[in-house]
């Protein structure tokens, strides 16, 4: 298979860090290119949402050598779409979208994304034998076939358009009871007028009109009288449409492939900006990826001293500022009972009264 192919693009040893809130940002990269002709695909990167975000994407995007680098925007054809995107608490997934001949498709299923504070690694593998694996810090979160889990190809089978559901065909499963008949008193009105109310002294027959009590629920009413059900002697069960083979469908082995590898770049909208992407991986080479994403869990550590130190330190200095409030608060109230105490016989003191001009 020859030498396994890797491409590391750090922007700077500090990472790549969104600055300005409610905007939309583009950047990318070229490199080298190169084919997962016949062999693994691996693409990797951390994502940091220093900003706690609300709302932005955190992916990135992998291009071919066709792209407009000067002319980077949300329609910029691409190899594949990868990595999180947040927006509020209905919108916390991982993006894997894979361009085949000409039209984006999306994952069918449902990958959630990391939201808190800290660095994830986010790593997309795509396998030469049409399977792939997402991983986040190392640990797989999901995986499967390209063919099953994406809408690249017709359905193998379809419903059979020649075959219909006989017409003697019975798939009730229960019927009414033929046997069953309705009481004779079932009949009652559902509501009634009520025999405690009386005519209110004050009414006017000719001024209100002739008075009728108020209606009240019926206790007897027992609602619509259905009969009731048996199994049905000439159920079938439920009728399933014959599946035949699909003429459209044609198997591809190569949904995997993507020929010319040739850029990364971060095509995303932001909310709240702040978040740090770095550790851009594009490579051949799986167990190189799974080595640098392994320092993930020290980086975290780090990251979570850092942060409970900060949280302490604003504890201390709001206790501090509210101490020195209260503290405030009591010499005031000293001053005041002072200029109480000091104030000669007959003597007013300021007193605030908005209602009198004079003591």
């Amino acid at each position: 298979m020859g030498r396994k192919k890797a491409i590391l693009c750090k922007f700077s040893e500090l990472g790549l860090q969104t600055s300005q809130d409610a905007r939309f940002y583009a950047l990318s990269n070229k490199f080298t290119p190169f084919s997962n002709k016949d062999d693994t695909l691996v693409i990797q990167f951390s994502v940091k949402h220093e900003q706690n975000i609300d709302c932005g994407g955190g992916y990135l995007k992998v291009f071919d050598c066709s792209v407009d680098q000067k002319d980077l925007h949300g329609e910029t054809p691409y190899l594949v779409m990868f990595g999180p995107d947040i927006c509020g608490p209905g919108t916390k997934k991982v993006h894997v979208i894979f361009s085949y001949k000409g039209k984006n498709h999306l994952i069918n299923k449902d990958i959630r994304c990391k939201d808190d504070v800290f660095t994830h690694f986010y790593t997309l593998v795509v396998r030469a034998d049409n399977t792939y694996e997402v991983l986040i810090d190392n640990e797989k979160v999901e995986s499967g076939s390209l063919e099953d889990d994406w809408e690249f190809l017709p359905p193998k089978k379809i419903k059979d358009p020649e075959a219909k559901k006989p017409e003697d065909w019975d798939d009730r499963a229960t019927i009414a009871d033929p046997d069953d008949t309705k009481p004779e008193d079932w009949d009652k009105p559902e509501h009634i007028p009520d025999p405690d109310a009386t005519k209110p002294d004050d009414w006017d027959d000719e001024m209100d009109g002739e008075w009728e009590p108020p209606m009240i629920d019926n206790p007897e009413y027992k609602g619509e009288w259905k009969p009731k059900q048996i199994d049905n002697p000439a159920y079938k069960g439920v009728w399933v449409h014959p599946e035949i083979d699909n003429p459209e469908y044609v198997e591809d082995k190569s949904l995997y492939l993507r020929e010319e590898v040739c850029a990364v770049g971060i095509d995303v909208w932001q909310v709240k900006s702040g978040t740090i992407f770095d550790n851009f991986m594009i490579t051949n080479d799986l167990e190189a990826a799974k080595k640098v994403a392994a320092t993930v869990k020290e980086t975290q550590e780090g990251e979570k001293k850092v942060k409970d130190a900060q949280e302490a330190e604003e504890r201390k200095k709001a206790e501090e500022e509210a101490a020195a409030e209260e503290a405030a608060k009591d010499d005031e109230d000293e001053d005041d009972d002072d200029d109480a105490d000091n104030a000669l016989p007959g003597e007013a003191t300021e007193v605030e009264d908005e209602g009198h001009d004079e003591l």
